[in-house]
């Protein structure tokens, strides 16, 4: 979307920000953390989802990729209003239970404007972009021009394609791509609107999402910003349909090439007010949903709140009929909102009058209704609901059928067959009003009251009678808390403190307490490898607790800043083992259970630290554990551990060290080591290597305890590169691209040092240098996000 939108908001509202409100650089990328929420407050919906602070606008690339729906968005997180726009992000198992994630595309490490655009898995990997054993995450955005952005990690970092350069220029004003997968002709289609004399979109197809061929324009008076293009069934056969950001629609065909229709004239799918900031704009269909089922969402614009604006509507499947006036779309909330259904109640066969309430006694915050109602033999003038009513006869909002007009909330609405049927979800700040099998769809803001005496429901009838042929009414629960932010973890949620606070934070989820606090987990186990990283803040100590109680009794392994790691449950120092421990750094521990036997390994050591016996506990949830302070914990995984060379616990000179969970994660803004105890002289050493955003990382071998050595390393520079302190002993220019995956190996043989690529069967650097002898073996990264597997010494 255009920045003209911040013309049609009010006065500049700024949050106070909980980090930085500037661009990041690449080590510190993403933006975070926003301020903390249990997202209670006032008009906060609690199953439409909101930014968790700041600003969102435009839904932005909906995909399901790797067993999570991703819902991207437009958005300001350092105000309340459109600003300098980011990609925000949140993720969902169900399309119903949502949490937010870091930031997804950042100004100043993400090159372009990060208006609106569209995403799509590309499972075939038609791309080549694809490294590991995720399907890529495409993007597309900027202005003007189309540039391509992808993810290989689900969504957790996106890199620039060719450096962000414009895959597609546009000479005219342009935004808005949206890519769609054309299966007759298995290639992709991209529409992008833009004014090339006036409204319309760009049609362009591409086999591999990078090179796109101009195809054809589509040009209408009405079709203006945020198209989206996918294909619909109407008795059994597929249509393709083309929207635009004020929800109008056309059905029609496409060849390949070009898209046809005989409907000049569209069609709206939602009656709500659809203009920028209003209550339904800018909607967009989720990419390669597992069932098949084209599933819509679009920004509502007019919630606000103390530190949010905006929420996006519930997600709909659309449907196709056919009709007399052309095919029609069909909107009906996602089945998954069965996920938050509680207490019911139904009614039948009852006569509704200005004075019979068949819903008095109800009262609720949130909900959904449905109901139908028999026009034959109806006397009133209208009838509807009174929502969130109040004894003194008010209400914060009606929803009202008029029979001479023939409107539903004021919208033309024909009955079908003497019956109008509807169905409402009511939420803290939204309302949306469906009818006639769909037909019919209104979005709404409404700022209900959730006092207690303001939650009533007054189903009525005035100027005469109604029957009611049936109404059920049922409360709909939180959506909300049922997963980690900026926690990255596979056990399940959701979770619970036993005392302290624990916060996000861009390293993971933080504590604060002043004795013993454990976060839990609701996933349990007995027999398992449970790992994860651990920082002291200003902590004394912080673990990874496992087989415990709800109130945290079972075992913890941990470090304390007194200079051990510990094995310990309540009464009972199982074991300790004595190393330097230092706050600010962060250590990773992993512990594997069988029977009454616990295992703690250091630093992807190879040989156990502490291997012990206890009976205490047979099973138990997993968690952690912090003490006395402040500390940060991240990557509690269970399952997989980073596989490595035999060495002893590894040691950071810089930067910090993750792992998530069988990829060692490294960010440093400067030259930063992780050394093995490993001493070699000559020798064979090779690993998998790739630049998640920034300038380099690589293998080191030969070093001192504190980095002086050799490294050879990949430079998004475009460069391999042999180098030690104080001169680059030899280069490779070739092209390093961020996000991609690359095998180095080296062989160092007395003063010879020789570095292979991908595998090759030459080396491409063949050099000699004498000033190591031999020394340890590890990483380096520079400036730098980077991730690291398979490493192996010959």
């Amino acid at each position: 979307m255009r920045p003209l939108l911040v013309v049609l908001v009010t006065a500049l509202a700024l949050l106070v920000p909980a980090g930085p409100a500037s661009a990041g650089t690449a080590p510190d990328y993403p933006e975070f953390p926003y301020a903390p929420t249990t997202y209670s407050e006032p008009f906060r919906g609690q199953f439409h989802f909101s930014s968790q602070s700041g600003w969102m606008n435009d839904p932005n690339g909906l995909v399901f990729a790797n067993g999570l729906y991703h819902f991207f968005y437009q958005h300001n997180p350092h105000g309340l209003e459109w600003d300098t726009m980011h990609w925000g992000h949140a993720t969902s198992p169900d399309l119903v239970h949502w949490t937010q994630k870091p930031i997804a595309l950042e100004p100043g490490v993400h090159p372009g404007t990060l208006f609106s655009g569209g995403g799509v898995v590309d499972k075939a990997n038609t791309s080549g972009l694809k490294t590991g054993a995720l399907d890529p995450i495409v993007v597309f955005s900027n202005t003007n021009g189309v540039s391509v952005f992808y993810s290989n990690d689900n969504g957790r970092s996106f890199q620039a394609y060719d450096q962000g350069r414009k895959q597609i220029e546009i000479p005219d004003e342009s935004r808005d791509p949206n890519v769609v997968w054309d299966a007759d002709r298995r290639q992709w289609v991209m529409v992008v609107w833009s004014n090339r004399g006036g409204n319309g979109v760009d049609i362009y197809t591409s086999p591999n999402l990078l090179k796109w061929t101009f195809a054809s324009r589509y040009a209408a008076d009405w079709l203006f910003e945020c198209p989206d293009l996918f294909v619909l069934p109407v008795d059994g056969k597929p249509q393709w349909v083309l929207t635009s950001a004020t929800s109008e629609y056309v059905v029609g065909t496409f060849d390949g090439t070009t898209f046809r229709t005989d409907r000049l004239q569209p069609k709206k799918m939602n009656h709500g007010t659809t203009f920028p900031g209003g209550t339904f704009y800018a909607a967009e269909t989720f990419d390669n949903t597992p069932d098949g089922r084209v599933v819509q969402m679009a920004w509502q614009g007019g919630n606000r709140g103390s530190t949010w604006t905006g929420n996006a509507s519930f997600p709909v499947a659309l449907g196709l009929v056919a009709s007399p006036d052309g095919p029609k779309i069909t909107r009906t909330p996602v089945a998954e909102l069965d996920s938050l259904r509680a207490d019911t109640r139904t009614w039948r066969n009852t006569t509704v009058t200005a004075t019979n309430n068949p819903f008095a006694g109800v009262l609720a915050d949130t909900y959904e209704i449905t109901a139908r109602f028999d026009l034959r033999g109806a006397t009133a003038r209208e009838f509807g609901f009174a929502l969130h009513s109040r004894s003194d006869g008010t209400a914060d909002r009606t929803v009202t059928y008029d029979r001479a007009a023939k409107t539903l909330y004021g919208k033309p609405f024909q009955p079908v067959n003497d019956e109008v049927s509807v169905r409402i979800l009511v939420d803290r700040g939204q309302l949306e009003i469906f009818g006639g099998d769909g037909l019919f769809s209104l979005a709404d803001n409404v700022n209900f009251d959730s006092a207690a005496v303001s939650q009533g429901i007054r189903l009525f009838a005035n100027g005469g009678t109604v029957r009611l042929k049936d109404a059920k009414f049922t409360r709909l629960g939180t959506s909300w808390g049922t997963a980690q932010s900026t926690l990255e973890s596979n056990l399940a949620g959701p979770w619970h403190a036993t005392a302290g606070s624990w916060t996000d934070v861009a390293g993971g989820k933080q504590a604060q307490t002043t004795g013993d606090s454990f976060y839990l987990s609701a996933s349990t186990g007995g027999d398992a490898t449970y790992q994860g990283d651990l920082r002291l803040d200003t902590a004394q100590a912080a673990g990874l607790t496992f087989r415990a109680t709800p109130e945290g009794a079972g075992y913890t392994a941990n470090i304390d800043a007194s200079g051990v790691v510990k094995l310990w449950r309540p009464g009972r120092d199982i074991a300790t083992y004595s190393t330097p421990i230092a706050q600010g750094r962060t250590y990773h521990l992993r512990v594997q259970t069988t029977g009454p036997r616990i295992q703690v390994w250091l630093n992807h050591g190879t040989s156990p630290i502490i291997d012990a016996t206890d009976t205490a506990y047979s099973s138990g949830r997993f968690g952690a554990n912090v003490y006395r302070g402040a500390a940060t914990v991240q990557n509690l995984n269970t399952g997989a551990a980073f596989a490595t060379f035999p060495s002893g616990p590894w040691t950071a000179v810089g930067g910090t060290w993750t792992t998530t969970p069988d990829t060692l994660r490294a960010n440093a803004s400067a030259d930063a080591f992780y050394l093995s105890d490993r001493v070699v002289t000559d020798l064979v050493y090779e690993g998998d290597l790739s630049i998640v955003n920034g300038t380099a990382a690589g293998l080191t071998f030969r070093a001192t305890p504190e980095g002086a050595g050799y490294t050879a390393n990949i430079d998004a520079g475009g460069v391999v590169k042999l180098w030690r302190p104080g001169r680059d002993i030899a280069t490779y220019a070739t092209s390093i691209v961020p996000g991609r995956t690359y095998h180095l190996k080296v062989q160092a043989t007395g003063a010879r040092l020789q570095v292979w690529l991908d595998r090759g069967t030459s080396p491409i650097i063949d050099a000699t240098d004498t000033t190591y002898a031999e020394g340890r073996l590890g990483l380096n990264v520079y400036a730098a996000t980077a991730a690291v597997r398979r490493l192996t010494v010959g």
